[in-house]
Formats: structure tokens, sequence, C-alpha cells
């Protein structure tokens, strides 16, 4: 969160500025396609450009095609008689993924984009057809036809366990080097039960380091290459999210950045962090209560951990003899618990998420993390929360929008796959308090519950006042900076007050709905804030027309200077 520290490697890389424009005629096949199509769709024609140059665009919306289109066969056809504008072949450079059928009817194509069969790292292309077969939206920020000059048309020279190797060089850190420090914290650590499997519960994955590498095309300051894109997650001795580009050519690092999301931040019960009785889900075994939530319609569990002595991760299970709850120690791991299940109550009540990924998966929290430690974050594995030092926090999970912020940004790494730096970055961290304000609905402020506890009124951020907090409300006010990966705590003070005005004008319910829709449906890995605003605005328009909810969207948008 903005006002706390956190590790990040900042970057710029943003591929250029989005602008939206209703119609724009520029060469001959270019400028009678978009006349076409501007024809058939009249005023609810919009589309956005990746560039200033207005070639390229990145989401197209209105009554696309005549045809109906119903088939993969059928999408492809479409794409290819319209190559003038989305400038794709469909049958060398997109390869389809799979098509979904949402609660509306509507149909949404998925293809990634390949060069000589491999994909373009985070590249994303989808169509969008209603019930009738129209195309009704197309999305992606899939590039224009690779440069036969730049570096991708070459073989690896390395292997991804070479790639790896470079990757943990990259970072000075090796999996022996996590492991060993992760043994010496828990031999410093007095563990009440170290595994689920002596606590004689159901099996879990315990993993605290995971490593991963893929050959992918990356694009990085106009070049392409061929390269490993390595994942480093781990816990210690530090909470790492890495993302590392590694030459496929020649092992040199491409880029690389830490995309660990800091921020801030039987029956029974307890009390939590402010002292106000919760009702708990635990779990009896050996004559311990466990804070471990089985009654979630999930394949894993809600369950909540101690640090104990500050590092250990996930750490060892916090029980009690008794159902209830009441210690001071067991106040934030209460919330913790508590919070969670209400933050997959909502996505699954609401929208059928099953858990972040949609599968199901168990929702880890851990708390006591580090000595006076001013913070929160989702490592890509699981929730950890520090206690705070008293004076600017007091402990993080006390607060349902920070555990709803969270376990967002999870949600968020799973479907739009928002990129964590510069525009995309700050669009992740807006979704992830737009999100917190829509779960607890009670205010538009995010951590008044636990932050600076000696003055009242105090908050993190604020949706409907960013600047009292430092933030910018407008894009006459954006700030470029190199620091905090682009100024993503920063700069999301803009989608953050144009989600605050819809929010103001449709309530509550319609704005989960636009925002979830657009979320899960439309925005990419390097979408802009243009992109959102068109992402919303189709949303808006797939769930209630073109009306009331559509003009509220695009006006609050408008406000905020993205237009």
């Amino acid at each position: 969160m903005k006002k706390t520290s956190s590790i990040m490697l900042s970057m710029m890389l943003c591929f250029g500025v989005s602008t939206t424009t209703a119609f724009a005629a520029e060469g001959s096949a270019h400028g009678e396609a978009l006349k076409s199509m501007k024809q058939r769709t009249g005023e609810h024609f919009l589309i956005n450009w990746k560039d200033a140059k207005k070639k390229d665009p990145s989401f197209v919306s209105g009554k696309l095609s005549e045809k109906p289109v119903k088939s993969v066969k059928d999408v492809k056809r479409y794409l290819k008689d319209h190559a003038n504008l989305y400038k794709l072949d469909p049958n060398s450079e997109l390869t389809f993924k799979g098509v979904k059928t949402d609660k509306l009817g509507m149909k949404h194509y998925d293809f990634v984009q390949t060069v000589d069969g491999v994909p373009v790292d985070n590249s994303r292309f989808t169509v969008h057809t209603n019930k009738k077969g129209t195309v009704k939206a197309v999305s992606g920020n899939a590039l224009p036809s690779i440069d036969k000059k730049l570096d991708v048309r070459v073989k690896a020279n390395i292997n991804k366990k070479e790639a790896l190797k470079k990757a943990w060089a990259h970072i000075q850190l090796s999996p022996k080097a996590t492991k060993q420090a992760e043994k010496k914290v828990k031999k410093d650590s007095k563990v009440i039960v170290k595994t689920a499997k002596e606590a004689k519960l159901p099996k879990i994955d315990e993993k605290n380091t995971v490593e991963s590498a893929k050959l992918v095309v990356y694009k990085h300051d106009g070049k392409a290459y061929l390269a490993y894109h390595t994942k480093l997650q781990f816990i210690y001795p530090n909470p790492g999210n890495w993302q590392i580009y590694v030459n496929a050519k020649d092992g040199s690092i491409i880029d690389a950045y830490n995309a660990v999301a800091y921020d801030g931040p039987a029956s029974g019960g307890g009390y939590g962090v402010l002292g106000d009785y919760k009702p708990l889900n635990l779990y009896l075994s050996g004559g311990y209560y466990y804070l471990y939530d089985t009654t979630k319609p999930m394949n894993g569990v809600i369950e909540t951990r101690t640090a104990q002595n500050g590092q250990t991760l996930p750490g060892p299970y916090l029980v009690d003899r008794d159902t209830n709850f009441n210690s001071n120690d067991e106040a934030a791991a209460v919330d913790a618990n508590y919070y969670a299940g209400k933050v997959y109550d909502y996505y699954y009540n609401k929208f059928g998420r099953n858990s972040f990924d949609g599968n199901g998966s168990t929702l880890r929290s851990t708390v006591h993390y580090g000595y006076n430690y001013n913070n929160a974050f989702w490592n890509g594995q699981q929730m950890v929360y520090g206690d705070g030092d008293g004076r600017t926090f007091i402990p993080l999970s006390g607060s349902e929008d920070v555990i709803g912020h969270e376990l967002t940004h999870a949600v968020t790494e799973r479907t739009a796959g928002l990129e964590y730096h510069d525009q995309s970055g700050a669009l992740n961290e807006s979704m992830s308090d737009v999100f917190g304000v829509l779960i607890t609905g009670d205010d538009y402020l995010i951590g008044e519950d636990v932050y600076t506890p000696g003055v009242s009124g105090d908050a993190l951020r604020s949706l409907s006042n960013p600047e009292r907090y430092g933030q910018p409300a407008n894009m006459s006010d954006y700030v470029y900076t190199s620091s905090d990966n682009g100024g993503v705590h920063t700069n999301s003070g803009i989608p953050n007050k144009a989600g605050y005005l819809t929010i103001n004008q449709l309530g509550l319910d319609k704005s989960s709905k636009i925002y979830y829709r657009a979320l899960t449906h439309y925005l990419t890995p390097t979408a802009q804030f243009s992109d959102a605003r068109a992402a919303c605005l189709q949303a808006a328009a797939d769930l209630y027309g073109y009306g009331t909810e559509y003009n509220a969207v695009a006006s609050a948008w408008d406000q905020v200077g993205v237009n």
C-alpha cells in the first residue's frame, strides 16, 4: 500500500499510449474497414489503439460482423476478412485455446498469438459474440505481425534448466538457499504443529519454493526476443514472485521484476483485532481445534497459520483446546480466517467463482509475519499479514477491505493477468481497491480499520477522494516515475476515482457485475487505462444495453480524463 515499504523492482515497459476514438480514417483498406463498421454500428462504435499512430487496435466494440459467427472456423474467417484492421493472420499467428459461454449466452473465443509455434508472452486475443453470433467486441494484446528483422526466429541455445539457473543467479539466490533459510527459521522457532500430516488434517500443498520456465516470444524496448519466461516464487529469506525473462539465445537477462503484490496492510468463534466477536468454522483433530474451514464447496480449505517467530511460512497451525479463540495472540488469526471466508462467499455467491482460481483451491493465510511489520501481501501462493508497529498499523488482517484487496490480486492473477507495472500495474492495484470497497460496501476508504489507530478517520486510500492521500484523480496529473514499478500505488487513484463515480451512480450490485465482467472477460495483461474504460463499457452494454448504466460508466471515465 502507498505508505508502506515494499520489495519491488521498478520497470518502464509501456508499449505505447492507448487512445480511444470513434473513427479514424488512415490508409485506404484500413480506413474502409473502419468506415464500414462505423456505419453498421452507429454511435456505439468504439476503438482503443495500442499507440498514438492508431494502427493497431487493442479493443474494438460495436456490431462488428454482418454474418453470424458460430464456430472457430467462422471466427478465423471473420479475422481473415478484417486483416486490414486487426493485422493478424488467424491461421499462422493465432492458436485457439478454448471458447466460454457466459450467463448472458455470449461466447468468448480465446486465442494466443504464436510465432513459429512459440507463444507470445502474455498475449491474449478474444473474439466476443452475442447469442445470435454477431461479433460484439474484439479485445487483446496480440502484437501486429512480428517484424522478421527482430531477434525471434532463432533456435534456443539454452534449455529450461539453464534458464532457471540464470534467473536465480540474477537475484543472487538459489532454491537451495531458500530451503536453507526455511530450515533455519523453523529450527529457531517453537513449532506447535509442523505439517498437516502431523495434525492428521486432509493433505494440502505446502510448497514454499516454486520455479518454472516457459519458452516465449517477449517484446521489450521495441525488440522481440526468443526468451524463457521464468517464475521464481518463494517465501525465504524474503517474499518473492519474480518474473525474469532470460534470452534463449545467449542466456542474458532481458527483463526482471518482482510481482509480489504488496499493500498497506466443529463451530466456534473468537474475537478479532478490533475486539468484535466473529463466528468461526473450525476443525477438531487430536483434541485441538484448528482455524481450518472445510464447510465451503471447494477442493481445498480456508486455513490460517502463524509465523510465530516472525518468519516461519506458511508456519504452524494456531490451535486452541476449546472452540473459543479469545486470546490476544489469536485475534489476528480470527480475522484472517473469518474475512477470507467472507471474500470467498462474495465471489462464490455473486459470480459463482470458486476461490481465487475458480477451481476451489485452498485460501491460506499466515499472521504474525515479521517484527512490527507494516504490510500484507499475496505472493502468488498465499496471503501473509504483519502485525504492524502499533502506530502506523495494527494487525493488518483486522481490515476486511485489506483482505478483499489482497485476494482480488489473486483473482486478477488468474483472469486478466494484469502485469504489475505502469498503467497495467496501477489497474491491478485499482481493481483490488475497487473490489475491496464492493465487498465491504460500507464506505469508499481502504484500510481505515487498521491504519494509524491514533488518528480518527484516517485511511490508506480513498476511492472518492484520492488527492487527500497523495494520488492523482485525473490523467492530467498522471505521475511518471521509475519507483514503485512505475507508480502502481500512486496512479491507481485515477481508475479508483472512476470506480467511485460508477458505484456512486449505479450502486454496489450493478457496479460489481460490470467490474467483474470487465476483469474476467475483457481486460488483458498489458491493458492500459483506456482499455479498462472500454472493458467496463462493453461489460455494461452486455449486461444492461446502451442506456443509463452505459452512460454512467462512460461519464465516470470521462470525468477522470480517460476518454
